[in-house]
């Protein structure tokens, strides 16, 4: 595991993952053959959101051939595209994982784990329980229809770039440069840390 989970970044409201659950989560990298690495974002608007991200992380953890690596802190957001008060807000999280399912394939599972907890697609930018997206996969950029890597706005959403940020300091969005210097040119209004809540990387 690469030396930042371990020693953490220098933000004081993430905390480094121990030792012990950095060698449980690099064994279990024995039942990978090659995998790639992959960044993939979670929202919910509705319902119990923290206890609805947490699911999502397990449910990612639960599926074979995949590995989750690092947990972001929890931020609360302001709703994307839509009116100021028209939405509730958003918690918002980046998790960090290996797989060594295909691109297409970890779309299918994170559209499975979307509608396992009842994500409904009425509107563009709608309410929803959960939405998961794939923000990048290793070094991969396609312009694909059906799933365009990295994320189409992944460079214009600090929703998305400060919490990747916080898990990986040197983080690169491929195609566009250093996640850091994409969040120097975007503006953090909206984005709160919840200091208060924390979800944990799955044992």
């Amino acid at each position: 595991m690469t030396a930042f989970f371990t020693e953490g970044p220098s933000d004081p409201t993430v905390q480094p993952v121990p030792a012990s659950v950095v060698e449980q989560v690099d064994a279990a990298d024995t039942t990978l053959h090659n995998p790639k690495r992959a960044v993939v974002s979670l929202g919910a608007n509705l319902g119990n959101r923290l206890e609805t991200l947490q699911g999502a992380i397990d449910a990612l953890e639960d599926t074979p051939g995949v590995r989750i690596k690092a947990v972001s802190p929890v931020y609360e957001t302001e709703p994307w595209g839509v009116e100021p008060g028209s939405q509730p807000s958003y918690f918002n999280a980046v998790v960090v994982l290996k797989t060594t399912l295909p691109p297409s394939s970890l779309l299918e599972r994170a559209h499975a784990v979307e509608e396992a907890f009842h994500r409904v697609r009425d509107e563009r930018w709608g309410a929803r329980t959960l939405d998961v997206d794939i923000v990048a996969y290793a070094d991969v950029v396609t312009d694909d229809p059906h799933l365009t890597l990295p994320h189409p706005r992944a460079h214009e959403r600090a929703f998305v770039l400060v919490p990747w940020h916080d898990v990986e300091p040197e983080a690169q969005l491929p195609g566009r440069g250093p996640v850091a210097d994409l969040l120097d040119t975007l503006t953090r209004d909206g984005v709160e840390a919840r200091k208060d809540l924390e979800l944990r990387l799955p044992e």
